[in-house]
């Protein structure tokens, strides 16, 4: 099994890829997700060897019911049942799960409390600003500050790839992202879903020296990742996941 790793994290985490499970074509190999047609005993092993990597159990695992919104909740153990789409904890006995297969995966860690978060920034997360609730959270839970933050978003479609209509774009101007984050061609426009999440970040005081982005596009790296646009939606799933350090 392949995850990926950010250097500016010393919490457990990872962010796994499409190696190293079970399944067979189209979810060829460790698709962790059970919502598009594959055999449920390959993913509960591939599920079994994503969390073996963490040494957690079943019953630790926080992993939410995505609704593509900005509720942020306080990690509670569940399998997909609790809708929000991102959970802070500073128990290390709660591994933080997010699912994606385009979307950014954003994970967070702070050192000093032990404190650490994640969520799920498709674009509609994006522009509903699920990354600030995130940080707030972590600050009104836990007394985390931005400035003491380090930021690790995943990988998922990049900028040069993500296509969106009008619609999508009046949205992001609506919000108040800046036009660096999107880009007009003969297609129509281009979105830069890691950019805005950073734009974001850094405007609630996050040091810019403490956010990593992976670089990695979904869509365009087929050997590594799952791309639900890439595939029309018949592919994996690939989680990524945080739990606090055991002190």
């Amino acid at each position: 099994m392949q995850l990926l790793t950010a250097p500016n994290l010393s919490a457990p985490h990872g962010f796994s890829t499409r190696l190293g499970g079970v399944s067979e074509a189209p979810f060829d190999s460790l698709n962790l997700g059970l919502s598009t047609g594959d055999e449920p005993w390959r993913v509960a092993e591939n599920r079994r060897r994503f969390l073996a990597h963490f040494g957690v159990a079943h019953s630790e695992v926080c992993a939410l019911s995505q609704v593509h919104g900005r509720r942020v909740v306080e990690a509670t153990a569940g399998w997909f049942e609790l809708e929000a789409d991102g959970a802070v904890t500073d128990c290390p006995e709660r591994l933080l799960v997010i699912s994606a297969a385009d979307c950014l995966a954003v994970l967070v860690h702070e050192p000093r409390r032990n404190a650490v978060g994640a969520a799920h920034a498709g674009w509609r997360g994006t522009v509903a600003k699920v990354v600030v609730e995130l940080v707030e959270q972590l600050y009104e839970r836990y007394g985390s500050r931005p400035a003491e933050l380090r930021v690790a978003i995943g990988p998922g479609i990049g900028g040069n790839c993500y296509q969106v209509g009008d619609e999508v774009i009046a949205q992001v101007v609506a919000a108040g992202f800046s036009s660096q984050v999107y880009r007009r061609d003969t297609a129509g426009y281009r979105l830069d879903l890691a950019a805005a999440n950073r734009e974001l970040l850094l405007g609630l005081g996050v040091p810019a020296a403490q956010i990593w982005t992976s670089g990695h596009c979904t869509h365009c790296e087929t050997e590594l990742f799952f791309s639900h646009r890439r595939e029309a939606g018949r592919t994996g799933r690939m989680w990524a996941a945080i739990r606090p350090l055991s002190l």
